[in-house]
């Protein structure tokens, strides 16, 4: 049911959608009349108290509601293909990984020490993110999710001979690397290891979460951290979004942001920066927003953290009516609904009015009424396909590295995919979206300016289709758009105020993430029907982007389909790397032509890194090392289950225990449903 049907039932029973949509629960906890002697600041800052944060707080719960309302009809993704769905669900959403220091030359390379050493595959240079592998050169430090037992392991690496597991720990999570610590992001708590001796590292320190964690980076040395806590409405002061330390973290009203509008907020954003080798907070700031998707992304300048959230449906509908309905309500009733919108009362109050009001005007079962609430229909539509921008926004918050405060706040039309939806370049903020609402979907690509005001743009892209990837690359974008066909847009960004359209070509299946290969090629990462597929475009001519090139993967599922984590690229030796489920894949991309070099069969390849001139592959089950001069294999270690873990007791006929060797590839869950199945070894009697 899309969001044009919610607001037809104005017409059609103004009751059903007034009592049953706009009439959402009155939030309790927040005092509804404090927001009458308490001021709202309508500029950007922080709450001058903790009372107009809770006056903020209880208007704004208002909108929130209405947000909801609007989520529930409407599909916010927008189209999936059938073959992604089934395989989102699942895999595990990760983090993000880290860039390591410059690696020696190899003109001064000291014998036993690496000349090159890959980092992990970044959106921004010098920018790390949180991966499940990491490595310092010499070291691998691989995080596994695998069945039920999560640990981190030390393995040494380098030289490929001495490839051996040195150090298991117990936790495991996205892992960042900072000379001689190691921080691993659990769930609900950050740990920081010392690796200096790294077969038997020791914990430093750990940090306790108390709300979600959104995002983390690393940048000259610091660990730049968003996390965000729900508003707790019976008691939302103070906010306690960590504690370090066995310390909590005490967040007051007074030194929470917010927007210079007011917008539908849910919970507290806190952006932190932490010392990784202390584990101490050095600086952090906190600012409302929506729940509605985050996405972050940080430049060398500046971290961004941006929101979506819906429309107050109340003035939605106030606009909707004089616009496009003044002939068919009196005038009588509109000066009424006029008076309605400029009382100072709380928008519950409004949406009971506006029910009571509307309801009086189509009870009416008369012929002429069902005509009238068959024009509201109509009406309604043109607008929402009107209006569509005003459907959804993006909140935009801009916090400057230098004095770690907001600097300032924008929206725009529409939501993000991802991290890549942003970039920033030459004082430009360059932002990727996709309009849901009306007859059909657009995308747009806006270039906002220093104070986040929109500058240029360029709309209408992919119509009835969503963004599935995006890369701003210098003065120029790449996006790609898909339903049917994989729409690959080329755009010129050189003048911000005129940005243009330069190129589309339409090709089946999608790309879902696009690598820079060199200036002129750019790599796409994504499906035709149930496979992976991998696409050269040739951009040289930006008016007339061509495939030159593309490779069909017998593989239903990579991990860089989810994450740019997983992609690698060794440009010394012209090749690149991603996983599969069966196995892990090398190809070369000389001549513009994609060419399979090698291919390495290890159940849930994850990751792979270069060590001078050898790769290794890493998967769930074993690594392995390949020399990139001859591809042939040079090592291998196999990754076995701790034989004596057990983490759930399982109870079986006396006399009798399961397997171990069964026990090591099962899951809980998988485990219940075939625990008949698995065969039983007799044990001696007592």
């Amino acid at each position: 049911m899309n969001k044009i049907i919610i607001f037809v039932c104005i017409g059609i029973g103004v009751v059903a959608l007034l009592a049953g949509l706009l009439l959402v629960y009155s939030p309790e906890g927040v005092d509804q009349e404090i927001k009458a002697g308490i001021p709202i600041s309508s500029e950007l800052g922080k709450f001058r108290s903790e009372e107009e944060f809770l006056a903020y707080l209880s208007e704004a719960t208002d909108l929130e509601q209405g947000a909801y309302f609007v989520d529930e009809f409407r599909p916010i993704e927008g189209p999936m293909p059938e073959m992604v769905v089934e395989e989102v669900e699942e895999l595990k959403e990760g983090i993000a990984p880290r860039p390591m220091p410059a690696p020696m030359p190899e003109a001064i390379a000291e014998a036993g020490v690496p000349s090159r050493v890959s980092t992990t595959t970044v959106q921004v240079l010098r920018i790390d993110e949180p991966d499940v592998v990491k490595t310092d050169g010499e070291h691998i430090y691989f995080s596994s999710d695998r069945g039920w037992q999560r640990e981190t392991r030390v393995i040494s690496a380098f030289p490929p001979s001495n490839l051996s597991v040195l150090a298991k720990l117990k936790e495991s999570g996205d892992m960042l690397l900072v000379n001689e610590t190691l921080v691993i992001f659990d769930s609900e708590k950050i740990y920081g290891y010392n690796v200096s001796q790294p077969e038997s590292p020791k914990e430093a320190w750990q940090i306790k979460l108390n709300g979600s964690l959104v995002s983390v980076r690393l940048c000259n040395g610091s660990i730049y951290l968003v996390m965000k806590n729900w508003i707790d409405r019976y008691d939302p002061l103070p906010v306690y979004p960590m504690s370090v330390k066995g310390e909590p973290l005490v967040v007051r009203g007074s030194e929470i942001y917010h927007p210079p509008e007011l917008v539908p907020v849910d919970v507290v954003y806190t952006a932190a920066i932490f010392d990784p080798e202390e584990g101490e907070i050095t600086n952090n700031i906190s600012f409302v927003g929506s729940s509605g998707r985050s996405v972050i992304y940080m430049s060398e300048d500046a971290l961004y953290v941006t929101y979506t959230y819906q429309p107050d449906p109340v003035e939605t509908y106030y606009k909707f009516l004089k616009e496009k309905c003044r002939d068919l309500i009196p005038a009588d009733t509109l000066d009424r609904i006029d008076q309605l919108m400029e009382y100072n009362i709380s928008n519950r109050a409004k949406q009971v009015e506006l029910e009571y009001i509307l309801e009086r005007e189509t009870r009416s079962k008369t012929d002429d009424s069902f005509k009238r609430r068959k024009e509201f229909y109509n009406r309604l539509e043109d607008y929402f396909d009107d209006h569509k921008r005003d459907l959804e926004t993006t909140g935009i918050v801009k916090i400057g590295l230098s004095d770690f405060e907001v600097e300032e706040q924008g929206e725009i039309p529409g939501r993000l995919l991802n991290q890549f939806s942003l970039d920033e370049h030459d004082g430009y903020l360059r932002v990727a979206t996709t309009v849901e609402g009306g007859r059909e979907s657009v995308s747009d690509v806006y270039v906002l300016g220093e104070n986040l005001d929109v500058v240029g743009s360029v709309k209408d892209l992919g119509k009835t289709e969503r963004i599935y990837a995006v890369r701003f690359l210098g003065d120029m974008a790449y996006v790609v758009t898909f339903r049917d066909t994989d729409p690959f847009y080329v755009l010129d960004l050189s003048n911000p105020k005129e940005p243009e359209l330069k190129g589309e070509l339409k090709i089946p299946g999608y790309s879902s993430y696009l690598h820079p290969i060199t200036d002129d090629l750019i790599l796409g990462i994504g499906k035709e029907g149930w496979e992976v597929k991998l696409s050269l475009f040739d951009v040289a001519t930006p008016s007339e982007p061509a495939e030159v090139d593309k490779y069909i993967l017998e593989e239903s599922w990579s991990d860089v389909l989810e994450t740019h984590h997983a992609f690698l690229i060794d440009r010394k030796h012209g090749i690149f790397f991603l996983p599969g489920r069966e196995g892990g894949y090398i190809f070369s991309y000389a001549d513009n032509k994609l060419a399979l070099e090698k291919a390495v069969r290890a159940e849930r390849a994850r990751r792979a890194i270069y060590i001078d001139d050898y790769l290794y592959v890493v998967a769930d089950t074993k690594i392995v090392v390949l020399d990139e001069t001859t591809w042939e294999k040079v090592n291998e270690l196999e990754l076995e289950l701790d034989k004596e873990f057990r983490p759930y007791p399982i109870e079986v006929a006396e006399g009798r225990e399961l397997i171990e060797s069964e026990l090591s590839e099962m899951r809980a869950w998988e485990m219940a449903e075939v625990r008949e199945d698995i065969e039983e070894a007799p044990t001696t009697p007592d």
